[in-house]
Parts: structure tokens; sequence; C-alpha cells
């Protein structure tokens, strides 16, 4: 098995784009490399595509080209009033990669956290576009196991960012503040994100309207299990390759392999050593190394 070194990597490596993807609505997005396979990698919350960075690298010098974009209302993407269901947020990368980027062959489509919801909406609505998927480190809206965990209290944010206007009221002004509390809990490793990276995040998380966004993904979570429930009933299970990773740490990862039998035929469960949920950089070669296993072409 070869052993890949990841580290912070130079942003200036990557080149960033912006592309409108209907009217107010323009998606920032980072590609690099240039190879015949498509990897995008689909951010959650409180984060941005830098989630990413040092994965990138490693995934095209093994010889892919990677797509990281800021979903709708995240990083530099434009923050409409509506539209945080996966569905749709789902239809805005499918454009970004087909209308903008030229991408045709089906593609590794790589979720976490609320990207786990955005990406595995992808793979059921675009079934012939996807070759793999990978979901990562969340509980995904209309399965058995997202209603068990919604009542666990470790998932009090669930509720908490439901509240419409009252999550904005308490966090604004305390970006900071909130944005430490909760990666601080859901870390095995405090080290794992630098300065460099949380101020990432504090600042993209500060910029007005970025919170209200942030808690739009939640309050669509009733939506999506509907939207997901329908499709499952309409297309079945997904018959694409999935690989389920979780956290060792994690509230949701010992459930994630469990929870995408529920909706997908071929399922590889991952538990990744020495992570809890910020696994592309809590160990982010054991995820690489992981992921380039999986979509391998024999």
């Amino acid at each position: 098995m070869s052993t890949f070194h990841v580290d912070h990597q130079d942003s200036s490596a990557f080149t960033h784009g912006m592309a409108d993807i209907e009217p107010g609505l323009r998606l920032h997005y980072v590609t690099a490399g240039h190879g015949d396979r498509t990897i995008v990698l689909v951010h959650g919350f409180p984060q941005t595509w830098w989630e990413w960075h040092r994965v990138i690298q490693p995934l095209v010098d093994a010889g892919y080209r990677v797509v990281a974009p800021d979903y709708r209302g995240a990083g530099h993407s434009f923050r409409p009033v509506a539209g945080y269901d996966k569905w749709t947020m789902a239809n805005d990368l499918h454009r970004l990669l087909h209308e903008h980027l030229g991408v045709r062959e089906p593609v590794v489509m790589v979720g976490h956290d609320i990207g786990l919801m955005v990406a595995y909406a992808y793979a059921q609505r675009f079934r012939d576009d996807v070759s793999h998927l990978v979901t990562m480190d969340a509980p995904l809206p209309g399965t058995a196991v997202f209603d068990r965990l919604r009542s666990d209290p470790r998932v009090w944010h669930f509720a908490f960012h439901g509240a419409r206007d009252v999550a904005e009221i308490l966090v604004a002004g305390r970006e900071r503040q909130y944005l430490q509390t909760f990666f601080g809990v859901r870390t095995s490793d405090p080290s794992a994100l630098s300065d460099r990276d949380f101020d990432t995040y504090v600042a993209a998380y500060s910029a007005p309207g970025a919170m209200r966004a942030g808690f739009e993904v939640y309050r669509a979570f009733d939506q999506d299990a509907a939207d997901n429930r329908a499709a499952l009933a309409r297309n079945g299970k997904l018959t694409v390759p999935v690989l389920a990773v979780g956290g060792a740490m994690s509230t949701s990862g010992a459930l994630i392999e469990e929870m995408m039998l529920e909706v997908a035929e071929q399922v590889t469960g991952l538990i990744v050593a020495g992570t809890a949920h910020w696994i592309a950089e809590e160990n982010p070669e054991a995820f690489v190394a992981a992921l380039l296993r999986f979509v391998a072409v024999d």
C-alpha cells in the first residue's frame, strides 16, 4: 500500500472560479488536476471547500481531477433566501459540473456532514452521473438512523439551528465563540484544525447572512426526509458502490454503514482511526488512502 504525506496545502496551487447557476446564485469552486476521472468533494457545516485543502493535492498526484465547491450559502458562494433542500443543492452542483466545468463522465461524489446529504441527493437524482459515492459521518434524513439520532442530546444543534431567528439572534456577534465550541466538542485531536483553518471558517461564517444560510440547511431536513423517502420508493436503492465513512470517536460514526444499507445495495463501511467528526482534517492520510483504494480501477 502506498504511503501518502498530507500536509497543509498552499491554496495558490488551486484554481478558483465563480459560476452563475441561476439568477441570484453564484457558486464558488476550486479545481485542481487534469485527470480523466473527477472527484467532487462536498463540505459540511460550519466549513467551506477549505475542509479538503489537505487532501486535494494527494488526489491530484494520484491522477484525478478534483472539484471542491462551496455549496449554496457557504464560503464565497451567494446566500439566497431559499433553496437549501438537498435536492436543490444537488442540482446546483450538477449544473456547475456539466454546464460550467464540462464534466461528462460519471464522477466520484464525496460528501461530509451536510455534504453527505447533498452527495446522496446527487447520486439519487443523477444516477447515471455517479460512479462511486462516499458518505462521511452524518445522519441522512429519511432513514431510521437519522430518526434515532435526531433525538440524541449530543445532536442538540439540529433543534437549535432549526429555530428560525432565535439561532441568528443568539449567535450574531459571537460567531467565533460558537464555532469554537462547535468544533471543539466534535474532535478527537484539538490540534487537527490549525489557527489558520479556524480563522478561515470564522471569517466565512461571520459574513453577512452566512450563519442564516448555514442554519437553513438544517431547517430543510423535513423536506429532505420527504424527498429521500420518495426517491427511494421511486428509484429503489442506489446501485453504485458506496463507502460509508465514520469517525472512531463520532456520535454517528458507528452507524454510517448501517444507515447507508437502508438506501444502497453495495456498501463498504470504514471507521477512520484517530478521528471524531472532522475526518479529512484529523486523519487526512488514512482518508486519502482509503478513498483511493475504493475508487481504484481493477
